[in-house]
């Protein structure tokens, strides 16, 4: 593990992102080059939901993939658990969060709906140490919800959290919610 003597909220995450990625690889999983940083999802409205997204290398001008932690963290086990979760999408590149994610989340002591991973017992236990060695995660979480503003129109937004939005009535609101055509139930904003 490494010695923190520098706690920047970069430092933290990689920190956590090495040791993570150790525990892939005992597994047998390879995990890409990446980065990592805090910082909103990109693609702005639903995407401030995200507390986590890992960008493929395709989209990064050096071929890097980019791991995101949403600014509105700063518990430093949950923050953990974003890290392994998209650290596994990273490692299975066009796996979603289907039956290869499922096998390797839940290998790394995951739980949960596999869209939403939490950590487990055994996720706990495995990175108790680290967190431990690291400490608090120097970062104070951000709510950006009071900023956002709000809807004036008739008309209301309903979001997936993959970025599919709708816009329908409070009439037809009463009568059921939207689905995305591949989420299901959307959140009315």
């Amino acid at each position: 593990m490494d010695n923190v003597t520098n706690k920047n909220r970069e430092h933290w995450l990689n920190s956590a992102c090495r040791f993570i990625v150790r525990e892939l690889e005992s597994l047998g999983y390879s995990v890409p080059r990446y980065r990592v940083t805090a910082s909103f999802a990109a693609g702005g409205g639903a995407s401030l939901k995200a507390i986590g997204q890992c960008i493929y290398p395709e989209a990064s001008e050096d071929n890097t993939t980019e791991i995101l932690v949403s600014l509105t963290q700063a518990e430093p086990l949950e923050v953990a658990a974003v890290l392994c979760h998209e650290l596994i999408h990273a490692a299975l590149p066009g796996a979603g969060h289907g039956p290869r994610f499922r096998r390797a989340a839940l290998a790394m002591g995951l739980q949960g709906k596999m869209t939403a991973t939490t950590a487990g017992d055994q996720f706990k236990a495995m990175i108790a140490p680290l967190l431990a060695e690291l400490g608090e995660y120097p970062h104070a979480a951000c709510d950006v919800s009071s900023q956002r503003k709000k809807q004036t129109t008739r008309m209301v937004k309903c979001v997936c959290d993959c970025g599919y939005t709708v816009r329908t009535t409070a009439k037809w609101i009463e009568v059921g919610v939207p689905h995305c055509p591949v989420h299901g139930a959307m959140t009315v904003v």
